[in-house]
């Protein structure tokens, strides 16, 4: 059994399916609903635990009464969670989603990490004892960033979830192996996806791949580049996908070489996006 360690956010969702997205004023009946917790470093590794591992979340959850709904999700799936801040009393981060049924496009609107940001100082002692491969979301950047300088002291895999570019992520990512970033990561002075495999090798990540939805992953390494096909769906519900994806990558690729990890992960997002919500792809 492997040992992942998830250092990010953790969010309350509250995720409904709707037959489109409400207009202004209106009122609209939802057809189905759904509550979990979110985040990408959450939602992968609830998806890792799935697959087999044992997973440890580091995220701020504090002692909030709507804490409680969260924590009881994450023990469902054995999630070993530590709280960076556990006497933190605000509202935990928490997200509003709108799945589109028909398209499986989904619209969501939330309050990021930027209000529970943790100190380095509240980084647990041996945090990285016993651990196989790490994933940052960039939710906790100070935070990361020495966790990710220890564990490339380490020699531990690291995996960067680029699903958006946010400062100080350079930090992180001159310690990754791996990049997995999506179509709209763009670094500063990054415009092209040319632009952002370049910024990342002169960073030093030697394995980066950015997803595309339903387009093909592109992937460079040190020896080759290329793409990778993914399956063709009908997609129910994208949300979560691609924290799924990254979940799946650090299960896979402690056993497969980076194309065959970004191939096998892919078909795990596949198969989440033909359920609603993000743990219904477990029970089909």
């Amino acid at each position: 059994m492997a040992r992942g360690l998830f250092v990010g956010i953790t969010t309350l969702d509250v995720v409904y399916l709707a037959p489109h997205l409400p207009q202004a004023n209106e009122k609209l009946s939802a057809i189905d609903s759904t509550l979990a917790a979110g985040g990408p470093a959450t939602n992968a590794s609830v998806a890792f635990s799935y697959l087999g591992n044992q997973a440890q979340l580091l995220s701020v959850l504090g002692n909030h009464p709507i804490t409680q709904l969260i924590t009881t999700d994450l023990e469902q799936f054995a999630i070993q969670h530590q709280d960076l801040q556990p006497d933190w009393q605000n509202t935990p981060p928490t997200s509003s989603i709108i799945v589109t049924q028909g398209s499986g496009d989904r619209a969501v609107i939330s309050l990021n990490a930027v209000r529970c940001q943790a100190e380095t100082t509240q980084i647990p002692d041996n945090i990285l004892s016993h651990i196989d491969v790490v994933l940052f979301d960039g939710h906790q950047m100070p935070v990361s960033a020495v966790i990710a300088k220890q564990a490339y002291q380490n020699n531990l895999p690291i995996v960067v979830d680029g699903g958006s570019w946010k400062s100080g992520f350079e930090d992180v990512l001159s310690n990754a192996q791996y990049a997995i970033c999506s179509a709209n990561f763009y670094p500063p002075e990054c415009y092209t996806q040319a632009d952002v495999f370049n910024y990342l090798t002169q960073l030093g990540v030697p394995y980066i791949a950015i997803t595309q939805g339903e387009k093909p992953i592109l992937y460079q390494t040190p020896e080759s580049n290329g793409e990778i096909q993914i399956p063709q769906i009908s997609a129910r519900d994208t949300l979560g996908a691609g924290d799924i994806f990254h979940g799946a990558f650090c299960h896979y690729i402690l056993q497969q070489s980076f194309s065959e990890a970004l191939t096998s992960a892919s078909l795990i997002a596949a198969k989440a996006c033909q359920s609603f919500g993000t743990r219904n792809w477990m029970n089909s």
